[in-house]
C-alpha cells in the first residue's frame, strides 16, 4: 500500500534537510511531497540537492508565491490521487509533529480501520510543549468551538497533522473545499464526517518549533471563527 507524507514549505531551509532525512529513515517506507511557495531562502534547492538520493520517492512542486496552506494541500491531494497513492498524509516541516507518530497515524487506519486519523492535541488533556499561554488558550477553545458549533466528534478539530485514506479524498469534492488558511483543516474533517467517515483521534506531544518562525496569524484564527459558522449551512456533498 502506497503511501505519501505532503509538506508544504514557506522559508523552511533550516528544517527541511533534517526532515527529508527523518521520514525516509522510519522504519516504514514513506514517499514525501514538498510543496515548497517560492521560499526567497532556497528551501526547495534544498529539497532538489536531496532528490539524487530519493529519485523515486522525494517528490517537489514549486508554486510561485505563498497562496495559503488550504491550496497546498489540495494541489497535493489531487497530486496523490493521480499517483496512485492509498494513504495520504500532512504534517508541518518544523518537527512540531513527530514524525515517528506517522507510524501510528497509519496504524489507525491499516489495522484499526479508521478512514481518516487525527494527530491529536487535545484528545486526552492537553498535550502541547513550549508554547505561549495566550497561543495555547486560543487553540483549545477554537478546537472546543468547533465541535460545539458543528456537532463534530473531533477534540482537536484545527490538528494539521492527519492522515486520509484514499477512498475519502476521492469522496470528498475537493474543489467545494473554500477554507485556505487552517480553517482549511476544520473543513476537511468536517466534510469526512458528514460524509460518513470513521475519524480517529490518535494522541500525539506537540512540540514548538525550535528553529525557523511561525507562519500563524490572527487573519487565519478569523477566517477559521467566521468560516465555521457557515459550515453548518452548507450541505456536504461527495464526489
Amino acid at each position: 500500500m502506497k503511501k505519501i507524507v505532503i509538506i508544504p514549505t514557506y522559508n523552511e531551509r533550516e528544517n527541511i534537510a533534517a526532515m527529508i532525512d527523518k521520514v525516509f529513515s522510519l522504519p516504514e517506507p514513506f514517499d514525501l511531497l514538498v510543496i515548497d511557495d517560492g521560499s526567497p531562502d532556497g528551501t526547495a534547492g534544498i529539497v532538489r540537492a536531496h532528490q539524487a538520493n530519493h529519485p523515486n520517492s522525494l517528490h517537489l512542486i514549486e508554486r510561485s508565491g505563498k497562496l495559503g496552506l488550504g491550496t497546498a494541500y489540495l494541489a497535493g491531494f489531487r497530486w496523490a490521487l493521480e499517483q496512485g497513492y492509498d494513504y495520504v498524509f500532512e504534517m508541518d516541516c518544523d518537527f512540531s509533529h513527530n514524525p515517528d507518530d506517522l507510524l501510528r497515524l497509519h496504524s489507525a487506519m491499516r489495522d484499526d480501520g479508521a478512514d481518516c486519523a487525527v494527530g491529536s492535541r487535545y484528545v486526552s488533556g492537553v498535550n502541547v510543549v513550549n508554547w505561549p499561554m495566550k497561543r495555547l488558550i486560543m487553540s483549545y477553545f477554537a478546537s472546543r468551538y468547533v465541535r460545539i458549533a458543528t456537532g463534530m466528534p473531533v477534540h482537536d478539530a484545527t490538528a494539521g497533522f492527519m492522515g486520509y485514506s484514499r477512498r475519502v479524498l476521492e469522496r470528498i469534492d475537493l474543489d467545494a473545499i473554500r477554507m485556505k488558511g487552517y480553517g482549511f483543516q476544520i473543513e476537511m474533517k468536517y466534510n469526512a464526517w458528514k460524509l460518513g467517515f470513521r475519524i480517529r483521534e490518535v494522541l500525539i506531544v506537540f512540540t514548538e518549533r525550535v528553529v525557523g518562525s511561525s507562519k500563524m496569524s490572527s487573519g487565519i484564527f478569523g477566517e477559521a471563527f467566521w468560516g465555521v459558522m457557515a459550515l453548518r449551512l452548507r450541505k456536504v456533498r461527495g464526489r
